[in-house]
């Protein structure tokens, strides 16, 4: 078991109704109208000051009509909020906003008084209550988790608890999933977090109290060697007995990194294929026991963005790709990246480069893109942020100051990922619009969200967290596609 830090608590508690499908928390949500703030039409701010990274969800979740996002601030505005871990609860049908600090003040890494790697990741339990789960950025051997303190308030959180894994883990990330029929049909929620024993692997913890207490896991991918490689990896459940995982070898300045796929079920892990390759207790013993969907090489270099599954039950995934980079030092590369699309038809994985994404965040962090963002609910659709056109590659110079800037694009597919039509979200803006996400939420529309603003490095910007209501119509012209993709022949991978 977790050590129990003072201040802790044991809950003997049993949760009910947790064999409930964890994917029906978003559904009973009332329809939001379009909303207008900062300075472009359907926009509307969540919080004026507030940070993620890409590798800790759910950042933001939809429930009963509400809004509800993580962040980390950077005390731009208000330097008593520096480092504050952060909850805002927006009711867009009236405007009303609530913010919840989580954590005063935690710090990041190398003396850094704030970091983006430290913000929260959210779970909506099928009882009503929501957990947060964050760490500090590599500093420390625990997690922090609070949970509301009444079912189906948002607003109000129980005081602050900590999980030690083991006094050596050092703790990057949360990543919250819930599977309902293990623990006899009790349901079992699990923490997908990097760092056990030291490690710098994708690790995990889970709970069988809705997360009131934890037991530490295992590390879920292995890197046998000298150098301690930090495989990254994005995770999705379909909420009662699989988890799927979409993941590389390391960091991308450290390997020429491919793009691997297992899934997790019944105490076993397996390729993509449906083929047993190891167990969930002793892990994958390295990252190509996994099924690889793109091969990486020196000109080639992929990282993770984002997982989701279809209505069968069939994974569909988005990542960026360095270009032409091969031989040149940290700092020097990331002018040219792409982003791809892949979904696996029940044989095979089908891949696709599907637009240019323009140049990195900053140097030094070569493969630091906009990002791009899958909606959870419609496989056909993605969010991308990009400083060029994402059809030619030509760079987006803004009309309001005669600067690149990242703008927001909503790609649609009638053909299963194969071409792609873009419309822009954002356009001539005056500032960086950068790592859109979209919470699930089924129906006619969804919520896209992301950072506005100035983005220097992991521990220095100045952002919004901002929305926007989009529908879910195709776009003219594009033919919406079946959510179950037929077999192919063969796959188009690099």
């Amino acid at each position: 078991m977790f050590t129990l830090l003072p201040g802790m608590r044991k809950s003997g508690k049993t949760l009910r109704a947790f064999v409930v499908l964890a994917t029906v928390q978003a559904v009973a949500c009332a329809l939001i109208p379009w909303c207008v703030a900062g300075g472009q039409a359907g926009i509307f701010l969540l919080n004026d000051d507030g940070g993620w990274s890409w590798f800790e969800d759910e950042r933001a979740v939809v429930c009963g009509g509400k809004i509800i996002a993580g962040s980390v601030a950077a005390g731009v505005h208000d330097p008593g909020r520096c480092g504050d871990i952060e909850v805002v609860v927006y009711d867009p049908a009236t405007g009303q906003k609530s913010l919840s600090r989580l954590h005063g003040g935690l710090s990041g890494g190398r003396g850094d008084e704030y970091d983006d790697h430290n913000s929260p990741a959210l779970f909506a339990r099928p009882d009503g209550h929501i957990i947060a789960a964050y760490s500090k950025h590599g500093l420390e051997n625990r997690f922090y988790y609070r949970l509301t303190a009444r079912a189906g308030d948002p607003t109000d959180w129980q005081p602050e608890r900590a999980c030690v894994p083991s006094e050596t883990s050092r703790i990057t990330y949360s990543n919250l999933h819930w599977l309902g029929l293990e623990n006899e049909g009790r349901g079992r929620l699990y923490n997908f977090f990097r760092g056990l024993n030291g490690s710098f692997k994708p690790s995990y913890a889970w709970s069988d109290d809705g997360g009131e207490s934890w037991v530490a896991g295992n590390v879920l991918i292995n890197v046998p060697t000298t150098f301690k490689h930090r495989p990254y990896a994005k995770y999705t459940s379909n909420g009662t007995d699989t988890v799927h995982f979409f993941y590389t070898e390391g960091h991308p300045r450290d390997f020429d990194n491919s793009a691997y796929h297992v899934y997790y079920r019944a105490g076993s892990l397996f390729r993509s294929d449906g083929a047993v390759t190891g167990t969930l207790a002793a892990g994958l013993g390295e990252p190509t026991e996994g099924t690889r969907l793109f091969r990486g090489d020196p000109d080639n270099v992929a990282w993770v963005s984002d997982i989701h599954l279809d209505s069968a039950g069939c994974p569909y995934v988005a990542y960026s790709v360095q270009k032409n980079a091969a031989g040149l030092p940290s700092g020097q590369s990331g002018q040219d990246h792409r982003y791809r699309y892949a979904r696996w038809d029940g044989r095979q994985w089908r891949d696709y480069e599907i637009a240019y994404a323009g140049r990195r965040l900053y140097a030094g962090e070569d493969d630091y893109t906009g990002n791009i963002a899958l909606d959870p609910d419609d496989p056909d659709t993605v969010y991308i942020s990009a400083d060029v056109d994402p059809k030619t590659g030509q760079p987006l110079v803004s009309k309001r100051d005669q600067r690149r800037h990242y703008e927001v694009f909503k790609g649609i597919t009638g053909d299963h990922g194969a071409t792609w039509r873009w419309t822009s979200l954002t356009s001539d803006s005056g500032a960086d619009n950068i790592r859109p996400i979209v919470p699930a939420w089924p129906g006619d529309r969804s919520v896209v969200l992301w950072l506005r603003g100035t983005y220097r490095t992991y521990t220095d910007y100045d952002l919004d967290v901002v929305g926007m209501i989009v529908k879910r119509d195709p776009a003219p012209g594009v033919p919406r596609s079946r959510s179950v993709m037929p077999p192919a022949h063969e796959a188009d991978n690099h």
